[in-house]
């Protein structure tokens, strides 16, 4: 098999060919069709977050069977699975009982723990893998995997919230835009300073109106959610929310956010993050993009120009998601 390795942060991947990797009880060898290029992969090559090295990076995974370990009874050799980033908890600690696994002590992440699907072959436990909805392509589904789901985990945080502003419009923005419209919500895209095209393709799916992340909407949001890794957008989407109000952190990983007067905070408004996923959080997201009218936007790339796509999402050149093809 082929694989593009981080073996140091901040360093480019490098491509390696290695001998194909065996299932074990609970596992899916899979042929990777396509593997979703997510901000989270960016954090990992630049070691904004720390985990265990040499790793292959890659959590929005589509594949197909090949292989199936002696426990793995729920899919059949030829099925199409997604492996998205919670790879594994450990299913008896204080969180993974109370029913919030997201949490879980001692979990396991998908091409950060665990190798991930910038190869042509992965492992993963099929307890964690998901059936993906038969209207999507390979490449338009794996940015479901992550994007999609990690950022409809912050959909249901920011509860029944009818205006809502998206801080980044990026690969989850631009997923959950067109799945709240559908729900019925107002959509409020900010952006970069001057970011004229990303502004246009917000309001292309369906949101009611955009700008710049430092201009005030034309209405108080009863509630925010910040894709972007930038601290200071939290102050300011703070005073963007009415009373009882709620600013969402989707990401892993944000630069730090300045102090605020209490007086932005007061009136029960309230500043939450997200944290990974779980399973459920996975089947309902794809049961609903199997009936919103979802269409994912990509840049596809070759598996070993993972770099370049890397160096762009950096950039904030993509429109969509980036995706790599074996």
């Amino acid at each position: 098999m082929s694989a593009m390795v981080l073996g140091r942060a901040g360093e480019p991947l490098a491509l390696e060919s290695r001998p194909i990797p065996k299932p074990g009880n609970h596992e899916l060898l899979l042929e990777v069709a396509a593997c979703g290029v997510c901000r989270t992969d960016l954090h990992v090559a630049d070691g904004d977050i720390h985990g265990p090295l040499p790793i292959v990076p890659g959590h929005e995974i589509v594949g197909r069977v090949i292989e199936i370990g002696p426990e793995a009874g729920d899919f059949a050799i030829g099925d199409r699975v997604g492996v998205p980033w919670l790879g594994g908890t450990c299913g008896h600690c204080f969180f993974c009982l109370g029913g919030q696994e997201n949490l879980c002590d001692a979990p396991t992440f998908t091409g950060f723990s665990r190798d991930g699907g910038f190869a042509t072959h992965v492992v993963a436990d099929s307890r964690y893998c998901f059936r993906l909805p038969e209207s999507f392509g390979d490449v338009e589904a794996a940015p479901l995997l992550c994007a999609g789901l990690i950022g409809y985990r912050a959909l249901k945080l920011a509860d029944n919230a009818e205006r809502l502003g998206f801080y980044g419009f990026g690969a989850a923005a631009h997923i959950l835009a067109q799945l709240a419209v559908w729900q019925g919500r107002r959509v409020f895209a900010f952006t970069k300073s001057g970011d004229q095209k990303g502004q246009e393709f917000a309001r292309s799916l369906g949101c009611e109106w955009a700008g710049s992340s430092n201009e005030n909407a034309p209405e108080e949001l009863d509630a925010a959610i910040i894709f972007a890794p930038v601290g200071p957008l939290v102050p300011l989407a703070l005073k963007r929310v009415r009373k009882g109000g709620r600013v969402v952190c989707a990401g892993i990983h944000m630069s730090d956010i300045p102090g605020f007067p209490y007086e932005d905070l007061w009136g029960e408004r309230s500043i939450l993050s997200v944290a990974n996923l779980t399973r459920t959080d996975g089947i309902e997201f794809l049961e609903l993009a199997g009936k919103a009218p979802i269409r994912t936007q990509t840049t596809v790339f070759p598996l070993s120009k993972a770099n370049e796509a890397l160096d762009r999402l950096r950039r904030g050149e993509l429109e969509g998601a980036a995706v790599l093809l074996p």
